[in-house]
């Protein structure tokens, strides 16, 4: 086990709420077809910078002073490049710690907090802030009302310190590249770059083969939750608490298909959406806030993203 722990969390949500009823004429479907269909009642838009939704996370935690490390576990960037956790440490006032980008689509949160364990497993560093933060919503294809009506916004930020007792205890992740067409942006890079004439609007937009998507993740997760519970002598009701990528509303409940209670899910799809990579954190951060996690409880974070990875993370609270 890594000996860390996440010493604190933040949820940052933006004042503004699309409900079903509101988004219902932009994708010419109703509000119960998106609700049925897509589990999401409602979900928050952000309409500012993104580094701003990400600041306003980091500043949540409350901090005295600037970590060792900033990383930047999000999705949806500012610009190309300077690297969008740039932006966001500027925002904070902070200067001359390293700040960079951890890209894994969904999963990005779940890899950044591996990362951070093992520097400070290391002894490389003492606090690392991990923050997502996404403003999916303008990416958002209307055309495509299957995808289109799951996603928000919103950020989450949480810190990572040296903890006796507590840890990362297992983690793993697997990518089955055979499936990269089913969730997929294709423009913001050279394989579409803006510059190249057969580029159109589209391009800029997220697509997405939802069933297709769905039935392999489900398979793929099954046999990796097998395995990481089984290889670390886990019942599902050894399991205190389970937080899943908000991808949807049939993703959050296949969870419970599987066996875990709904007392141990984290289930927020329906009031805040998916938010890509800031999903895992902003439903880690909200039942932080209501007092669901204690020290010492174990903890499971799971979820699939595009490239069609799964991952799962073990944690001692």
């Amino acid at each position: 086990m890594l000996p860390t722990r996440i010493e604190r969390t933040h949820l940052e949500l933006p004042a503004q709420v699309q409900t079903a009823e509101q988004l219902s004429p932009l994708v010419g479907k109703s509000a119960n077809w998106i609700v049925s269909r897509s589990g999401v009642a409602e979900r928050r838009l952000w309409d500012g910078p993104v580094e701003q939704l990400g600041a306003n996370a980091v500043r949540g935690l409350g901090l005295d002073e600037p970590p060792d490390v900033l990383i930047n576990c999000s999705l949806t960037p500012r610009q190309l490049i300077p690297d969008t956790g740039a932006f966001v440490a500027k925002e904070l006032g902070w200067a001359g710690l390293p700040v960079y980008s951890i890209h894994s689509t969904c999963l990005s949160f779940m890899v950044g907090l591996q990362h951070a364990s093992a520097l400070i497993a290391a002894g490389l560093h003492e606090r690392i802030v991990l923050v997502a933060a996404e403003r999916g919503s303008i990416c958002r294809d209307f055309t495509a009302p299957e995808s289109a009506v799951l996603i928000g916004d919103g950020a989450a930020a949480a810190l990572v310190t040296r903890g006796e007792g507590s840890g990362l205890r297992d983690f793993r992740m697997r990518t089955y590249p055979e499936f990269a067409h089913l969730a997929q942006l294709e423009g913001c890079g050279v394989h579409r770059h803006p510059n190249d004439p057969e580029t159109g609007h589209s391009h800029n937009l997220f697509q997405m083969s939802g069933p297709r998507l769905y039935r392999h993740g489900v398979k793929r997760m099954t046999q990796m939750l097998n395995e990481i519970l089984g290889e670390n002598g886990l019942d599902k009701g050894d399991v205190s608490l389970v937080v899943p990528h908000q991808a949807s509303g049939p993703g959050v409940e296949a969870v419970r298909r599987y066996g875990f209670s709904s007392e141990q899910v984290v289930d927020v799809v329906g009031k805040y959406g998916n938010c890509i990579a800031a999903s895992i954190p902003m439903a880690l951060a909200h039942a932080d806030a209501e007092g669901r996690i204690q020290r010492g409880d174990t903890v499971l974070l799971m979820g699939t993203g595009a490239g069609l990875s799964v991952a799962t993370a073990l944690l001692t609270w």
